[in-house]
């Protein structure tokens, strides 16, 4: 470890503080060990968790395993195409008007982006605007994964499509619309997928999530077997059946109805995935703060750091002090805006080098324009950011 972070000393001793920096080894590694996981099926990017255009392109352009994209928002899949990419799901509904135009357009000039529904109303607008543009719009139906217990939703709460019965029933409504086209399946597995099941300290939750996870496996990989069937017998001709996320890839590569699973948050490998029981990928995203004050012996007060992730709140959504070791975040001060407090080594002195992890993987982008290529004890370029290319979607 202390060869590791001189190394990343010297690659950024030039570069101005907070700096948010790629290894590139350890990125490379993440996205091999991610192949390696999905048993040869295609994987779709999950552009919401890189949100940097060079590093995405860097990271298709490694294998023919890697096929097209999963973004966020309709905005965004214009931006990505009108840079070159192609095959482009978006994961998330929206029927915003300017959205659908910019979406029609770009289809228009030939781009492949295609919108998810999970409600009839969602289709039939999309079809409307699809209708004035004079194209078909390909959409995908975004199918419940999560189990349903009593006093217990193990999930997340996405769509209201939960059985054969309800996704026929949107699949009719979307065949009787004109300028729109069922051409794909979407089912995530959150529970599964992002849920850390080996956390420090908590080994009877742990056994329980193990236990919850394992039971969801089976019931959702029915219902979206039954689901797939279902619509095929109907008559809808789907391109792709995409499931999964870094933290399910094993589970859903091995559903026979799956043709493509999701990856994103595995290449920069942010603190929340540290927890898994089935695998381990390497830290590739870190930011870098300096040492601005010193109010006690073995407390050190970083420039920046308030970089929060979404979700609900807790210590865990906090950015984490990686070195020097054995460092922790203050209870009553946590990560600020403007200043971060870390205690537990004396050692620190003014204009010194904290390194942190964010607890999420693309968050993290939203708060620097670029990150910086680290490869070794270099820093051998720079990317930007969606918010460097002055990009905002949501």
């Amino acid at each position: 470890m202390d060869a590791i972070f001189a190394a990343y000393d010297e690659a950024l001793r030039d570069q101005a503080r907070p700096a948010a920096f790629v290894d590139l080894d350890v990125f490379e590694q993440n996205l091999r060990d991610i192949l390696q996981r999905s048993q040869g099926m295609p994987v779709r990017l999950a552009s919401k968790s890189i949100r940097c255009p060079d590093l995405i392109r860097r990271a298709l352009e490694t294998n023919d395993q890697l096929q097209g994209l999963m973004c966020f928002h309709g905005l965004e899949a214009c931006q990505l195409a009108q840079q070159g990419f192609d095959d482009l799901l978006v994961a998330y509904p929206s029927t915003d008007v300017f959205m659908l135009k910019a979406v029609c357009d770009q289809l228009a000039q030939g781009s492949v982006i295609t919108l998810m529904v999970d409600n009839a109303e969602q289709a039939a607008r999309i079809s409307t605007v699809a209708q004035e543009a004079g194209v078909v719009v390909p959409l995908c139906m975004d199918v419940d994964m999560s189990l349903h217990l009593p006093g217990l939703n193990f999930g997340v709460y996405r769509s209201p499509i939960r059985d054969v019965n309800t996704a026929l029933a949107l699949y009719r409504a979307i065949a009787q619309l004109p300028n729109v086209e069922l051409q794909g399946v979407m089912g995530y597995e959150a529970q599964v997928a992002g849920l850390p099941d080996n956390v420090p300290g908590q080994r009877a939750k742990n056994l329980i999530v193990r236990q919850l996870k394992k039971r969801s496996v089976g019931v959702y990989q029915q219902r979206r077997q039954d689901v797939v069937a279902a619509l095929e017998k109907a008559g809808a001709s789907l391109r792709f059946v995409n499931g999964g996320g870094t933290g399910s890839l094993e589970s859903t590569a091995s559903d026979p109805s799956v043709t493509e699973v999701t990856a994103g948050s595995g290449l920069y490998a942010p603190a929340l995935f540290d927890h898994y029981q089935h695998f381990k990928h390497g830290a590739a995203l870190m930011f870098a703060l300096e040492v601005c004050r010193k109010p006690e012996t073995d407390i050190a007060t970083c420039l920046g750091g308030g970089y929060i992730a979404s979700g609900s709140a807790g210590k865990d959504k906090l950015p984490l002090p990686v070195w020097p070791q054995g460092l922790s975040l203050l209870d009553n001060e946590g990560a600020g805006e403007v200043q971060t407090p870390v205690r537990g080594d004396a050692t620190l002195e003014i204009g010194d080098t904290v390194y942190f992890r964010h607890a999420k993987a693309g968050e993290l982008t939203e708060r620097f324009n670029k990150l910086l290529l680290v490869r070794g004890r270099e820093c051998v370029g720079e990317a930007l950011t969606y918010r460097g290319l002055g990009w905002q979607f949501i």
